[in-house]
């Protein structure tokens, strides 16, 4: 362990700035160097969007410390960009999460305390609705305190910019170098929530932001006509994972005309602890456990969930034996650009200039869909945020109009009324074409079924390697480093036709991922997470049937684990 490493502990065990159960946390684990080493061996850094890590007293933990520096980084930011940027202020959110509303009210402190005015929600809301509610407000930059679908153990701080987009990488930079020159904690300037609502510097928001943001998701429906005629015998089963969805997602339901909507009792009540469920992951069959039983009980007709901050959902429909089967992201997806073009099409509502954006680790159906209907796409980064800027770059040129951006990873946008994924509209838009399809006499799995017909049957797998501390990312370095210096010209016996690097790809910010293209059948990537320990390997084919497609997908990943196991 370092010298500097361990001074950063010693002054977190003993300045009296750090209150006493933290002191005493720090002073429990003395002599223990891995623990010491893991808490302190960094400060927690900007991933994808913002800070996320365990909750703990250390600089590489999340605590009422880190918040504190990182909101100071944020408003001298905010304060580099003129006297107009501060006074347009900074909206704040949260989860259910533990400390999550202790977070928002120390973040909302110290802006105050730097004369920005704070806009904090009067209880748990969607991150979406962040989105929506800083560009309502003329808000010059967000605030969404949550750890998205991670574990109980963890917190995190996203931080948004103007355009209701997740900051942008320059401007993450730019926050970074402002937190990186908060020295002394000491002099971090706060400001009671009293003295801050006398100088009209704290506003609460409420319900009627709630209105104009479900008035803004209820917009993007394209058959009320189709959701009147099955309101009263088309049933959905929702569980909200004991999250912020409870609050909007069975009301934008119920106003856009749903008679049958079913909560999951037990998971429509918020816990931080999440105690009904492994992980709080609509990604993951697991946390559906209750919603079917109960929608077997209910002969339902679809299940949909969504995560602890709302902008992630994984939709259930039932298969040819009428069991109810996890859609993956990419499904969904494709689901969704099929029904959007389609019905645009019908109501000949769809742009000429339309466009479907997704990431570079999604899979093509949605764009091999999007394209046959004249729609162009465009690939971007992992991250939602790299969506809204094309949303931005095309509202200002005018050159194309948005019509949806995905990722495989469950996060979906309809419309323009947010610029982060937005589950909540996406209930929406799955539950309406699910009801569409039930006019037809189909579930949403036969209307995959139907599209692998017609476009082919694309298939994705995704697999994470957990690799903590210190140890974990030097090692990913390394692997990361090993697929460039050693490039394969075939994988488990098929050609790699082209390596994408995208620390130098042209058009691309760089990022650290690489990308084995395998001709016409498909490709892997590889990507360490922005948010958690863990190296992630993609993998997407196209072939003749489920079954031949996912045998292609399982020995190209085996291969690739096979030679992550061979670099030191």
């Amino acid at each position: 362990m370092d010298k500097e490493t361990m001074q950063r502990y010693e002054t977190w065990k003993n300045d009296v700035y750090f209150d006493e159960d933290t002191r005493k946390e720090l002073a429990a684990i003395e002599g223990d160097e891995k623990e010491i080493e893991d808490r302190f061996y960094q400060e927690l850094t900007f991933g994808t969007g913002g800070l996320r890590g365990v909750l703990g007293a250390g600089t590489n933990r999340m605590n009422v410390y880190m918040i504190r520096k990182a909101t100071q980084g944020l408003a001298d930011n905010i304060h580099s960009h003129g006297p107009e940027a501060a006074e347009k202020g900074v909206v704040i959110a949260h989860d259910c999460r533990h400390f999550s509303r202790e977070f928002t009210l120390e973040a909302a402190s110290v802006l105050n305390g730097n004369g920005i005015k704070a806009y904090i929600f009067d209880d748990l809301r969607p991150t979406p609705e962040l989105s929506f509610a800083l560009r309502k407000v003329g808000a010059i930059a967000g605030i969404v305190v949550t750890a998205s679908h991670n574990p109980p153990e963890y917190n995190g701080f996203k931080v948004y910019w103007e355009d209701g987009a997740q900051v942008a990488t320059e401007t993450a930079e730019a926050i970074m170098e402002s937190i990186g020159k908060v020295e002394d904690m000491s002099r971090i300037k706060q400001l009671s929530q009293k003295e801050a609502i006398e100088k009209d510097l704290l506003v609460i928001l409420g319900q009627e932001m709630d209105h104009q943001y479900m008035k803004a998701v209820l917009k993007q429906s394209l058959r009320p006509d189709a959701i009147q005629r099955m309101a009263d015998t088309f049933k959905v089963v929702y569980t909200p994972l004991h999250g912020t969805g409870t609050y909007l997602v069975p009301e934008v339901l119920r106003r856009a005309g749903f008679k049958q909507v079913i909560s999951e009792p037990e998971q429509s009540k918020p816990d931080p602890e999440f105690t009904t469920v492994k992980s709080p992951n609509p990604e993951e069959n697991e946390a559906f456990k209750l919603a079917i039983k109960l929608a077997e009980k209910e002969k339902a007709d679809l299940i949909i969930g969504t995560d602890p901050d709302g902008d992630r959902i994984g939709a259930l429909a039932k298969n040819n034996e009428g069991n109810y089967v996890v859609l993956t992201g990419n499904q969904t997806g494709a689901l969704m650009v099929e029904y959007l073009l389609r019905t645009r099409k019908q109501l000949e509502t769809l742009p000429s200039n339309g466009l479907v954006v997704k990431t570079i680790v999604t899979s093509e159906m949605g764009a091999e869909i999007a394209r046959s209907f004249g729609v162009a796409v465009e690939n971007t980064l992992t991250g939602f945020k790299y969506i809204g800027d094309r949303i931005k770059h095309h509202e200002e040129t005018g050159e194309k109009e948005f019509i949806m951006g995905y990722e495989e990873s469950y996060g979906y946008l309809v419309g323009t009324h947010a610029r982060d994924k937005d589950a909540v509209v996406a209930a929406l838009i799955i539950a309406e074409m699910a009801a569409v399809s039930a006019l037809e006499g189909l579930t949403l799995y036969d209307a995959l079924l139907r599209l692998y017909e017609t476009y082919g049957t694309y298939r994705e797998t995704l697999k994470s390697i957990t690799l903590k501390g210190k140890e974990g990312m030097e090692r990913i370095s390394s692997i990361m480093n090993h697929f460039r210096e050693h490039p394969l010209h075939e994988l488990a016996g098929d050609a790699v036709t082209k390596m994408e690097d995208y620390t130098e790809m042209p058009d691309f910010p760089s990022s650290n991922v690489v990308k084995l293209i395998m001709g016409d059948r498909g490709w892997v990537c590889l990507r360490p997470s922005g948010t958690e320990p863990k190296l992630k390997i993609y993998a997407a084919a196209k072939g003749k049937s489920p079954e031949e497609t996912d045998e292609v997908l399982k020995k190209w990943v085996q291969q690739t684990e096979a030679i992550i196991t061979t670099v030191k």
